[in-house]
């Protein structure tokens, strides 16, 4: 060990790492993991070692060129169907729409695929990037994540996956998959600790202003209930369910309230919503008790009570086994603004402008 960095017969080597940047999305899809890349090559060189990465950004299409949603257009030096040599770290950053014009991503569909553990030591995707790996055949019976927001599509597209969207990134073999947007930092940084060690992967992360292990995963940013509301029974239910959070809301109860039996509402919800109505219930208690942390500055106590949880210990439990969060922690993590901060006097966010040009 030299400075707490790995020493083998790797280290002294560039690893090539190049990163497929699909058009029409974020950069920071791409350009996130390959900061955290350079900036270890910053670190490596301060312990006196070579640089540890060679980082590329290529285009997936013949003409090199990028189109993002992001207000900039970028050229590449490269497109990925040119590379031909062995890449250490291949990293597909997003995917590119089933409506794009498909003869324009054959080729790098056909050269995708032919990337397998011997010509490339890891694969891995960043946001919907698991689309491109599973649209390439590479992901077949593996576990992966992707986007909270694209679970069930992918699910659905592609069946013979393991999709689980809880978990930042996940590593099956030598695939690694991806949550949102952020989580390719995430991902990064944990390809820097497998590869130099704890110590520069925290000097990274720190130097980037980032968590090296975020608290916390996926569930925390999207809604625990992302489809159920377009169902019948749960359309009619949530708003009642909102206004009696308090009440003890059992299966029969519910179905009182609706003119059905308790044996056949249960039936009929469950084929609609997949899941019981006690499992429901309890997801309507955690949004709305996220987004009273979100949104007010009432006491854990009361935003339990309020939610119908009873005690502040049942409500932490519950987000501890949905979040993997607690309250107090979701609060930290949601809450904060510039205001919250005491900045608001100085930075104001919402400012009437007024464009005095008409006036002359």
């Amino acid at each position: 060990m030299k400075n707490g960095v790995k020493e083998n017969s790797q280290v002294v080597q560039k690893k090539k790492v190049v990163i497929i940047a699909m058009s029409g999305r974020m950069m920071m899809d791409f350009v996130g993991p390959s900061d955290v890349f350079t900036t270890t090559n910053l670190f490596l060189k301060r312990s006196g070692l070579a640089e540890g990465y060679e980082v590329h950004i290529a285009a997936p299409t013949a003409n090199k060129l990028i189109v993002t949603g992001s207000g900039a257009d970028i050229s590449c030096h490269l497109s990925a169907v040119e590379i031909r040599s062995r890449i250490d770290t291949l990293i597909i950053s997003n995917y590119e729409s089933e409506d794009s014009i498909p003869e324009d991503y054959d080729p790098f569909y056909k050269w995708l695929s032919k990337r397998t553990d011997k010509t490339t030591r890891r694969i891995a995707s960043v946001c919907a990037g698991t689309f491109a790996l599973a649209k390439a055949g590479l992901i077949n019976n593996r576990k992966v994540t992707t986007h909270w927001t694209l679970n069930e599509i992918l699910q659905q597209s592609y069946p013979q996956l393991i999709v689980d969207t809880n978990p930042f990134y996940t590593k099956d073999g030598h695939i690694y998959t991806s949550g949102g947007v952020s989580s390719g930092i995430d991902l990064a940084l944990a390809m820097v600790e497998e590869d130099y060690g704890k110590d520069v992967a925290i000097q990274v992360a720190r130097e980037l202003v980032v968590y090296l292990y975020r608290p916390g995963n996926q569930s925390q940013f999207g809604s625990l209930l992302p489809s159920v509301e377009r169902t019948g029974l749960s359309q009619k239910l949530r708003k009642w369910v909102l206004e009696n959070l308090t009440e003890s809301l059992d299966v029969k109860r519910i179905a009182d309230h609706l003119n059905m039996s308790p044996r056949n509402f249960t039936r009929v919800f469950h084929k609609q919503t997949g899941m019981p109505p006690a499992k429901f219930v309890e997801k309507v208690r955690v949004e709305q008790a996220r987004k009273l942390l979100e949104d007010t500055d009432s006491t854990l106590e009361n935003v339990s009570e309020t939610c119908g949880f009873g005690a502040l210990s049942s409500m932490r439990r519950t987000f501890l086994r949905l979040l993997n969060t607690t309250p107090s922690d979701y609060r930290r993590a949601f809450r904060s603004t510039l205001n919250d901060l005491g900045l608001g006097e100085h930075y104001p966010i919402n400012v009437n402008y007024i464009d005095h040009t008409d006036n002359h």
